[in-house]
């Protein structure tokens, strides 16, 4: 990264810096503590004290809604096939 790169970044408002790669790293780290990442998650896309960060949280909600949809569709089929495979189906 050039000096006046470094310097542009340096002169935006807290609101508008970008994230490096260690503080997404350290952010899904944190996010993946069961209940206080959950926690964490949720009032950080609420936030708005960094664009990205609350950007970056939003979207890792998204992709754990998807996860425990995906969850749910797979536990309803197994439900569905054992009840098929016991004969109560």
């Amino acid at each position: 990264m050039k000096d006046f790169e470094r310097e542009e970044i340096r002169d935006l408002p807290e609101k508008y810096r970008p994230l490096g790669a260690w503080a997404y790293f350290g952010y899904s780290f944190l996010f993946a503590i069961p209940l206080i990442g959950f926690i964490l998650l949720i009032v950080f896309s609420f936030s708005d004290a960094n664009i990205a960060r609350r950007n970056y949280a939003r979207s890792f909600f998204c992709g754990f809604l998807l996860v425990l949809i995906v969850l749910a569709v797979f536990f309803v089929i197994a439900l569905a096939f054992g009840a098929l495979a016991s004969g109560r189906g």
